[in-house]
């Protein structure tokens, strides 16, 4: 009976009262059956409603003079003043354009070396060396930030850094007051961001590797194909689909920046800001200077629907190019 109803739904024709109600029926049925699980995803729908839906309402502050007397309803409406101040400030051009150069390098640089991290470990058929190796590439990425600062401190420090009190003199070179020289520190944020993050995103790459079909590559290897064009023909185009979905997800926050990265690592330096600051550093200072936060709601809101729409661009270019590997 429920194929039935079905075959006239897709034929357009209408359905008997009888035959509605055992449509009805058949869904309960199905309900009660999965009950179990819809139960089991409860607690996650609530946090997501309560952690990322609920705070959305915050937005109207962007629009606010906020202030703690008259509360979230009370504050004076300023309409886009806010947001003036972000555009209109000396600054606006120099974080905007740090933001952007630094997350477009990281998404570049991050993916082709995790890239081959990820075939490199694929490589290793000893088991505990592969868990070990696993390991140790994604330990990085667990540890905090502002231990991550430490360790930078301990090598660049111009009085006791290791790198000054050891490495440049080997060279010959005399010490270099790093946290005084702009011009180094693109070098160093690239450098701390991709040993922090390219183990993360190798370990994704790898298990997407480790379910590619073993015959392709033994068919490969019967036809003569070296380990490279394997590589080339098989491991990449397989991977493809989770290579576009991570690269998508980094460029919707290719405006929002790492604040532990930019803050903690050169330690609120201010002979270096021209070089290492974005907008979420500079949004927080202005945070503790001035506390308007209905400023700071509104970088906040202009930083997630610039990253909401590249995302649908970016999304609609590969959808053009190849439609099995569009995120939605």
């Amino acid at each position: 009976m429920a194929e039935l109803i079905v075959k006239k739904r897709r034929m357009g024709m209408s359905t008997s009262k009888e035959e509605v109600g055992v449509n009805r029926r058949t869904k309960s049925k199905k309900m009660k059956r999965y009950s179990i699980l819809f139960l089991m995803t409860l607690p996650g729908i609530i946090y997501l409603l309560i952690n990322n839906y609920l705070p959305m309402l915050g937005i109207v502050i962007a629009f606010k003079n906020y202030n703690a007397l008259d509360g979230f309803f009370g504050s004076e409406w300023v309409g886009l003043k806010n947001f003036e101040y972000l555009f209109k400030t000396k600054d606006a051009l120099i974080i905007t354009r740090n933001t952007l150069f630094y997350n477009a390098l990281f998404i570049i640089l991050n993916t082709i070396f995790a890239l081959g991290l990820a075939i490199f470990l694929n490589e290793i058929k000893n088991k505990i060396a592969a868990r070990f190796y696993q390991s140790v590439v994604i330990l990085p990425h667990l540890i905090s930030t502002v231990i991550v600062g430490f360790l930078v401190f301990a090598l660049l420090s111009v009085e006791n850094g290791f790198i000054n009190r050891t490495v440049l003199p080997m060279m010959g070179m005399d010490p270099i007051s790093w946290y005084s020289e702009s011009k180094y520190w693109p070098y160093i944020l690239t450098i701390v961001n991709m040993w922090k993050n390219i183990g993360y995103l190798s370990v994704v790459y790898l298990a997407a590797i480790i379910g590619i079909d073993k015959e392709y590559y033994e068919a490969a290897d019967l036809d003569g194909a070296s380990k490279w064009k394997q590589i080339r023909y098989i491991t990449i185009p397989m991977i493809v689909p989770i290579i576009t979905i991570m690269t998508l997800l980094a460029i919707g926050r290719i405006f929002y920046a790492d604040f532990g990265l930019f803050y903690q690592v050169p330690l609120n330096a201010g002979a270096i800001q021209s070089t290492t600051d974005v907008i979420d550093t500079y949004v927080y200072r202005a945070l503790l200077n001035t506390g308007d936060i209905g400023m700071s709601s509104a970088a906040g809101m202009y930083q997630s629907l610039v990253g909401f729409t590249l995302v649908l661009i970016s999304n609609y270019i590969v959808r053009k190019r190849s439609k099995e590997n569009a995120l939605f």
